[in-house]
């Protein structure tokens, strides 16, 4: 049968079933192969927070959604033109996500009636015609899948675990994706099961033969490579980007790295990853707590190490106090908050921005730390190497923020060359510094003039012992002191360190193209971390339509740039967006007296374009009225 080839320019599929359907598998596939053909992509992994979520429920349903196109994108997609269904559970879930007209391939195996009362569906969707307006494909993939590998000797239950295999081999020849790699990634996953590992190559070929014979898939579909700038790529999450960033800033500086971390969704790939690459000098620890987890990474900073610890929102709240000490003790120390939504337990597979004001006040005391904030999965390894910058240079604490969002989504990433990376390297204390006529002494406290850092003298360097600890240091000599005006010396300082960043980091980049006669725009756009995918695509359609609009997105939300006041009150309308309800607006308010608009929301998902092209096309408006008032 010959078949039609449709050529697409983007697509967004969306695989979903039961936790344990091997849904995150089936999408990270598709990925994998889709990155290697060359497409640019996007992807938003969805899953419970339980380990195996009750079977054939919508809180137990997880689903994995990848958009892919021939051109540059910066979102999953706000809709999906392909779901993959695997149980009435999974169909039920997303449903109302998918636009009429779209694919929808259902597994028929599990619709039975007990099944469909369980998510509550009164009747057949199927056979009642409510799913009239989209292209369905139904058919009993599971039984498809246990027949054709009844050759193979496995009990029926082991067969129909191949069934998302089946299901993956059918996508991937409507859209004509390479199979080699996961014919590949199958043997080496199986390896020790060669049976289950040839099983689950022949659901795969079956599920493509499927497609190529079948006269329900009468058209098949094409997505050209992306245009992407030359260079070496590879599909990268955002928390494997943000263990690199770390290992690579670690050899940069020419210092062992030392991860102390307590397992917590959405953080514990760092763990996992990091722990992987113990010949570049790292070593990790696996504490008993959240709080073992950074006073180790302290310790290791106080030894001469880079000192890291990953976390999400309530293990910051753990931490905090050991936050305070490295404050106060000045030594350079990295936490990676990735956060989720809250508070509490919250949703932890969810991805929220709710601990800004956290990471900022989350301390008792006047203890100001600089926080950096990656804006896509690629990024993490930038703002990684760039947080390192910061606590190295000024012998400081350092959050980096990252969510849910980037932690588990992936893109293409540039893999950069080593001479396109800051020199990090540290010097230590090796000499005393102070003299007192002939006797000379270390003082822990003496400055850099430029920085306001104090040396990082390694223990046990002969002439440099010195006190640390949590009780108030004198000023250069490190001796404890309960002296009043000391005291405020040396909180205004610290603060004057932290504030002097602002002069090592860039101003802000305002992205805004005039008009031919050199007008430019009323509204500005400001966002912070992840929301700079969903932003930007709504920024393109709105400027797609004729319409004028800016776009700022920070990096350096403590210290501020510099120059962030000017470019605010440049505009008539400030809008940011959060995923939160006015953190970064609130902050831009009480600093800069700027009556920022807030469009917020807190339903553990990520903005849709859409969502925000409707709110920037109505800012546009107001401004315009207001102009002419």
């Amino acid at each position: 049968m010959v078949k039609q080839v449709e050529q697409r320019d983007r697509v967004v599929i969306r695989f979903a079933g039961d936790s344990g359907d091997g849904m995150q598998l089936t999408g990270d596939r598709f990925t994998q192969e889709t990155a290697t053909f060359g497409n640019d992509l996007s992807t938003l992994p969805s899953f419970p927070a339980e380990i195996r979520a009750p079977a054939g429920t919508l809180p137990g349903v997880s689903s994995f959604q990848l958009h892919f196109a021939d051109h540059d994108i910066f979102t999953p997609g706000d809709a999906p033109d392909v779901l993959v269904a695997m149980n009435p559970a999974a169909l039920k879930a997303n449903i109302n996500d998918v636009p009429r007209g779209a694919t929808i391939i259902v597994d028929t195996h599990d619709f039975t009636g007990r099944a469909l009362q369980k998510v509550g569906y009164a009747s057949n969707p199927l056979t009642d015609d409510s799913l009239s307006s989209f292209q369905v494909h139904a058919a009993d993939l599971t039984e498809i899948t246990t027949r054709a590998l009844e050759s193979f000797g496995l009990s029926r239950k082991e067969a129909a675990r191949a069934k998302n295999m089946f299901a993956l081999g059918l996508v991937s020849w409507m859209f004509h994706r390479p199979a080699q790699g996961t014919i590949d990634f199958l043997k080496s996953k199986f390896a020790s099961r060669p049976d289950i590992a040839a099983a689950n190559v022949a659901a795969f070929h079956a599920g493509w033969n499927y497609g190529e014979t079948t006269e329900a898939f009468a058209v098949s579909y094409e997505v050209r490579p992306a245009a992407l700038p030359a260079g070496t790529y590879r599909n990268i999450t955002g928390n494997i980007a943000l263990s690199y960033g770390l290992i690579a800033a670690a050899q940069r500086a020419g210092l062992p790295l030392f991860l102390g971390a307590y397992p917590i969704t959405p953080a514990s790939d760092i763990l996992h990853e990091l722990a992987r690459h113990k010949r570049f000098g790292v070593r990790t620890f696996q504490a008993e707590d959240e709080i073992a987890g950074i006073g180790a990474a302290l310790g290791a900073s106080f030894g001469g190490a880079l000192g890291v610890t990953t976390t999400s929102g309530p293990g910051i709240a753990l931490k905090s106090e050991t936050i305070g000490l490295a404050v106060t003790l000045e030594l350079p120390l990295l936490i990676c908050d990735i956060q989720r939504a809250g508070p509490s337990t919250g949703m932890p597979t969810k991805p929220e921005q709710s601990d800004l004001m956290l990471a900022m006040h989350g301390r008792h005391g006047e203890a100001p730390v600089p926080i950096v904030a990656a804006r896509s999965p690629g990024d993490c390894f930038h703002a990684a190497v760039e947080a390192v910058r910061i606590a190295l240079t000024y012998r400081t604490p350092v959050f980096l923020l990252s969510d849910g969002y980037l932690a588990n989504g992936s893109e293409p990433w540039a893999v950069p060359g080593v001479s396109e990376l800051p020199d990090l390297h540290v010097d230590f204390a090796t000499e005393p510094n102070h003299f007192d006529g002939d006797a000379a002494s270390f003082w822990p406290y003496l400055r850099d003039p430029d920085t306001l850092a104090r040396p990082w003298a390694v223990p046990g360097t002969p002439g440099l012992e010195h006190r640390i600890g949590g009780i108030e240091k004198a000023d250069g000599s490190g001796n404890i002191s309960y002296d009043p005006a000391n005291h405020e010396l040396m909180v205004r300082t610290r603060a004057a360190k932290v504030a002097g960043i602002a002069r090592s980091i860039p101003a802000l980049d305002v992205d805004d193209p005039a008009d031919a006669d050199g007008r430019t725009a009323d509204v500005l756009v400001v966002g912070w971390g992840s929301t700079f995918g969903a932003i930007t695509a709504g920024v393109r359609r709105v400027r797609k339509r004729g319409m004028r609009i800016a776009q700022a997105h920070l990096r350096h939300l403590n210290p501020l740039p510099a120059n962030t006041g000017e470019m605010l009150r440049s505009y008539r309308r400030v809008v940011v967006p959060e995923l939160n309800l006015g953190q970064l607006a609130g902050m831009l308010r009480a600093d800069f007296l700027v009556d920022a608009v807030t469009y917020n929301k807190v339903r553990g998902q990520p903005f849709r374009a859409e969502e925000l092209e409707n709110v920037f096309e109505s800012l546009i408006c107001d401004a315009a009225e207001d102009a002419h008032v």
